[in-house]
Parts: C-alpha cells; sequence; structure tokens
C-alpha cells in the first residue's frame, strides 16, 4: 500500500515536471534573467505592448514626414524640385539608419536597451525640431511680405539647426523601428505551433495597427501644422513619443528575451566566411572535417554558392580545423545571399513608395481641396487614403483571402511570401499608370481654365481625383512591404533578426535616395533651353505625368525580373531548408531537453 501510494506520488512529480517542462519556451528568459513561461510571458499579451509603443512611433514619424514637403517650401522657402530632393534624402536616411542600430543591437546591446537608447534620442530630435519651428515662427511675425505674402527666409543657423534635429530624428528611427519589430516577432515562440501561426499574423496586425495610428496622424498633425502652428504639430508627436516609452516600459515584465547559444557575434562569424572563402578561391574540392562527415553534416546543394563552401577548412592545414567556419555559418551567409536578389527586384517599389510624401501631396495642393464651404483638407493628409486602404484591407485579406487561399493552395501561409511581394508590384505599377493619367487630367482642366500661367490659383478639379492613386498604393504595400518583412524575417539567421528587418527598411530608404537621384537628373536634363523641368515650381507647367509613367515602366521591369524562373530557382533552396528545419522542429518538440539544465 505504501509502495502504491510512493508510486503514485512519483508520478504525480513526474507528470508536475514534465507539465512545467512543456510550459517554458526554449532560448528565452524572462526580465530576471529567468527560463520564461510560456503562459505568463510573450505571445500577445507581450506583443500589445511592443504594438502600442509602434502606434506611437509611426504618429510621430509620420507627423514630421508627411507635410516635410509643405514646411520646406512654404517657411524654409525651398522649390519644389529641391524640397522633394530634401524630403529623399531624409527619408533615405531614417529608412537606412537602421541597420546601423541593428548592428549595434544584434553585436552589442541587444534590442531592449536599443529600443530605450533609441526612444531617448527620438524624444530629443523632436523637442529640438519643436524648439526649431518655434523659433522661426516667432521670428517670421514681422518678416511678411505685402506683395507675395511670403515668408522671410530664416537666418542660416536656424536651418542649419533645424536640419539637425531633423536628422537626429531619422538617426533615432535607425535603432526604434528594426529593434521593435525583431523584439515583437520575438515573443512568439517558432518550436510551437499555435504561436508560429500567431506570429505570422503578427505582421499583418502590427502593419493594421501602425496604419491606423498613421492615419490619425495624418487627419490630426497636418491640419494644426498648416491651420494652427507647425511648433505644436511638431511638438505633439514629441509628447506622444514619451508616453510610447513610458508604454514600453510597463510591459517589461512580460517581455522574453531570446538567447543566442552561439556567443560570437554575428557579423564577424558570417562576414569570415567570405573572407575565407576569398582566401581559398583557388583551392581544390573541399576537404570535409573528419567529425562532421561522421555525423554525416554537409553544406547544402545549393550550385549558386558553392564558392562559399571553400571556407570550410584552410588548404594543406589540418591544423587549422578547429578555427575554420562551421557549415551553419556557410548556410547561414547563403540564406542572406539569397536575401540580395528579392531585395534588389523592390527598389523600383520603393522609389514608387517615396512618392506619396512628396509629389503626391504637391499634386494635390494645387486642386480644389474643400469638403465644405469653410473647410479644406490639407494636401499632407491625402496620405491617409494609403493608410486607410492598408486599415481596411488588412482584416479582409488575413480573414478572409488567406483561409481561401489556404483551401486552394493547401499550404499554411496560402500564398507564398514571393507570390504575396509579387502582387504587390504588380499593384505598384497600376498606382503608377493611374498617377500619370490624373495628372494628365489635371494639366489639361488647369489649361481649359487659363490658370496655366497662375501657379497659385486652385485648379477647379477636385483633389478626390487622387484618391484612387493612393487607395492602390496602399493595396500594394499590404502585399510587397508586408511580405518582404514577414519573408526576409523568416529566412534570416536566428541572432540577425534586428538586421533582417533592417534590410527591409534599408531597401525603402535606398529607392527614397534613387528618387531624389532620379529628380535632381531629370531637373537638370529638362530644364535646358528656356523649358520649364518635370518638375517646375509652377506645377501647371511641369510634367509630373512624364515622370509617373517612367515610374511604372521601372516598376514593371522589376516585376518582369521578379518573375524570372531562374530567381525562383534561386530561391527554391531557401524554402526547402525551410521545411527541413521545421521537420527538425518537431522532433525537438517531440523530446523536448531540459532547459534548466542549459
Amino acid at each position: 500500500m505504501a509502495t502504491s501510494r510512493i508510486t503514485a506520488t512519483g508520478n504525480d512529480i513526474l507528470e508536475a515536471e514534465i507539465s512545467l517542462l512543456n510550459d517554458v519556451v526554449r532560448s528565452s528568459v524572462d526580465f530576471k534573467g529567468r527560463p520564461s513561461i510560456r503562459s505568463k510571458s510573450g505571445c500577445w499579451k507581450s506583443a500589445s505592448f511592443i504594438i502600442g509603443v509602434e502606434m506611437g512611433e509611426r504618429f510621430a514619424y509620420y507627423g514630421i514626414s508627411s507635410n516635410l514637403v509643405s514646411y520646406l517650401t512654404g517657411p524654409l522657402g525651398q522649390s519644389t524640385a529641391t524640397a522633394a530632393a530634401n524630403v529623399n534624402a531624409w527619408s533615405g536616411t531614417a529608412f537606412l539608419s537602421p541597420l546601423v542600430g541593428a548592428f549595434i543591437a544584434d553585436s552589442f546591446l541587444g534590442r531592449y536597451r536599443t529600443i530605450i537608447i533609441a526612444s531617448l534620442f527620438y524624444i530629443l530630435g523632436l523637442g529640438f525640431l519643436s524648439l526649431s519651428a518655434a523659433l522661426h515662427s516667432s521670428n517670421s511675425v514681422d518678416c511678411q511680405s505685402a506683395v507675395d505674402n511670403m515668408a522671410c527666409s530664416p537666418p542660416q543657423l536656424q536651418i542649419i539647426f533645424f536640419f539637425c534635429s531633423l536628422y537626429l530624428v531619422a538617426l533615432a528611427q535607425g535603432g526604434h523601428k528594426p529593434c521593435l519589430q525583431a523584439f515583437g516577432a520575438d515573443q512568439f515562440d517558432e518550436n510551437d505551433q499555435e504561436e508560429c501561426k500567431a506570429k505570422s499574423s503578427f505582421f499583418n496586425w502590427w502593419n493594421f495597427c501602425l496604419c491606423a495610428s498613421v492615419l490619425i496622424g495624418l487627419l490630426v498633425l497636418t491640419y494644426i501644422q498648416e491651420n494652427l502652428s507647425w511648433g505644436l504639430g511638431f511638438g505633439i508627436p514629441c509628447i506622444v513619443m514619451c508616453f510610447a516609452l513610458v508604454v514600453f516600459l510597463l510591459g517589461s515584465v512580460t517581455y522574453r528575451f531570446h538567447i543566442n547559444s552561439d556567443q560570437r557575434n554575428p557579423f564577424v562569424r558570417i562576414s569570415r566566411v567570405f573572407i575565407e572563402a576569398a582566401k581559398n578561391r583557388w583551392t581544390a574540392p573541399i576537404v570535409i572535417p573528419i567529425e562532421e562527415e561522421a555525423q554525416q553534416i554537409l553544406p547544402h546543394e545549393d550550385a549558386n554558392f558553392r564558392f562559399l563552401d571553400k571556407a570550410l577548412l584552410e588548404p594543406n592545414a589540418p591544423k587549422a580545423i578547429e578555427t575554420v567556419c562551421s557549415i551553419g555559418d556557410i548556410e547561414d551567409a547563403k540564406a542572406i545571399l539569397r536575401l540580395l536578389p528579392i531585395c534588389f527586384t523592390c527598389l523600383a517599389y520603393s522609389i514608387v513608395y517615396s512618392q506619396s510624401s512628396t509629389l503626391f501631396t504637391k499634386q494635390g495642393a494645387t486642386m480644389d481641396r474643400y469638403i465644405s464651404r469653410s473647410f479644406q483638407i490639407p494636401a499632407a493628409a491625402l496620405q491617409s487614403f494609403t493608410a486607410g486602404s492598408i486599415v481596411l484591407f488588412i482584416p479582409m485579406y488575413e480573414r478572409v483571402l488567406v483561409p481561401i487561399s489556404r483551401a486552394i493552395s493547401q499550404k499554411p501561409l496560402g500564398i507564398s511570401m514571393l507570390q504575396r511581394i509579387g502582387t504587390g508590384m504588380f499593384l505598384s505599377v497600376i498606382s503608377m499608370v493611374i498617377a500619370g493619367f490624373i495628372e494628365r487630367k489635371r494639366l489639361a482642366t488647369a489649361f481649359e481654365y487659363g490658370l496655366v500661367d497662375l501657379p497659385k490659383e486652385t485648379v477647379p478639379m477636385s483633389v478626390w481625383w487622387l484618391a484612387p492613386q493612393y487607395l492602390v498604393l496602399g493595396l500594394a504595400d499590404v502585399f510587397t512591404l508586408v511580405g518582404l518583412q514577414e519573408f526576409v524575417y523568416d529566412q534570416i539567421p536566428s541572432d540577425l533578426k534586428s538586421m533582417g528587418l533592417a534590410l527591409c527598411l534599408g531597401v525603402v530608404g535606398v529607392g527614397s535616395f534613387l528618387s531624389s537621384f532620379l529628380i535632381s537628373v531629370i531637373e537638370k536634363a529638362t530644364s535646358g533651353h528656356g523649358q520649364e523641368s518635370w518638375f517646375s515650381n509652377n506645377l501647371n507647367q511641369a510634367h509630373l505625368d512624364y515622370f509617373y509613367w517612367l515610374l511604372a515602366g521601372l516598376s514593371a521591369f522589376s516585376f518582369v525580373f521578379k518573375t524570372d524562373p531562374d530567381l525562383n530557382q534561386l530561391l527554391e533552396p531557401i524554402n526547402q531548408s525551410k521545411d527541413q528545419l521545421n521537420f527538425d522542429l518537431d522532433l525537438t518538440r517531440t523530446f523536448r531537453p531540459n532547459v534548466f539544465g542549459q
């Protein structure tokens, strides 16, 4: 009897231990460094705090960027081409700086600390920006011209202070944007089937919430900036970012912090693969270390990047076996190389993406924006069409299109991530074609009413004509940008997740710089011989329609390249290796080790 009681007690203890082990998230710890408990940490409870912070940050960023071209051409008195180039250059910096922030986070500080430090710099930059606008506003009260009603150009020192503050915001976003999204995705355990599905939905709802925040910012802040005060319009985002930082800190006790089993710097170990492969480029076929050959661990068969396999071993140097790159390092390097063609094909899309906050805004500023006899919407608020279409379409995509496509294709994601990206690229072509025809109609209307030489007069054409190009561009965002984020996060090595998402932002940043470069080149090429350029300050004599159709052609070429079978064959090994990884994870879940002993 006593023996059976002891046995029963032992079984209860064993079951309790198994239950506890199953509730522990592998390779993750909580805020105090203890193993993360699944039921008490991570998943949507943590992601909700992080999404809330992202909503605050996007409200602040788009509250500045969406109407920046109006501030530059208005209070600062810059030309349309110069202002568009400056906005694109700043936007490009804001989207490329995450590469530096992700490097710092993945190599030294970690995502949590990087987010906090970046938020502090963000608040500082927004505060300086508000101060700069307030100083200019106070100095320009008595500096109005009765003839042209244009504000005097501010002193050079104030302009320098303004742009320093602006670029401080861009650099702060570098540490904030990629780390926050990667940290949010880290809250979902890839080894758990249900949480893995939730992580796929996370990217959709992430963009849904941030676009809802952008929508509010566009409608509220642009009105305040143009009708009340630029200083107040820049100061409110600063206050919102302060609240966002408080929200992020409040969620600290629920977060999961990922632990890398490999303590080496991820950039050093992957860079070493390329260095060793270059050193051994003339070496004969590779000698696989005996230990790895015995375990049948070989590099993935990939004819496109076989040259990286030469990083396995120094030629004719058996003593170097302990210092050569591992198979895992080589596979991670190959995974990064495979991402580059997709990022390259998305550059044309990112050029199109950058037009909504520059030329689209200037286009709308010339049109009839009155929605009542006494109220007209700010030109920058037109970007709310893009954010609104994303807010409306993402739930439809998540709840309708994905289940239907899953039923048809029998795939967990419905359509592949590459198909999703390609769909968005095709929609961007349609958006530019529509924009070109609408601009052609606007020019014809200006000519019909004799307004070609009167750039300050409102063209009698409703601003709602611009809605289709904004709406289609929003649909393209849902497919291309969200798909690219999920694709890169899924394929990038685990200790480089921040860098992967920074790479997505970098694509948009490079696109902004390319847009600035195109505008500058076309401005010089088309403004000679006494002719107005495509980007003339008098938009009634400009030809934005030509530029839009040029971008449509570039996007169409990029889309055709994206659908090239050779490119898809290049990317096929990624999907194969992922399938094998998922199979290995299933085995890991079946035979779960004791994480307390790791």
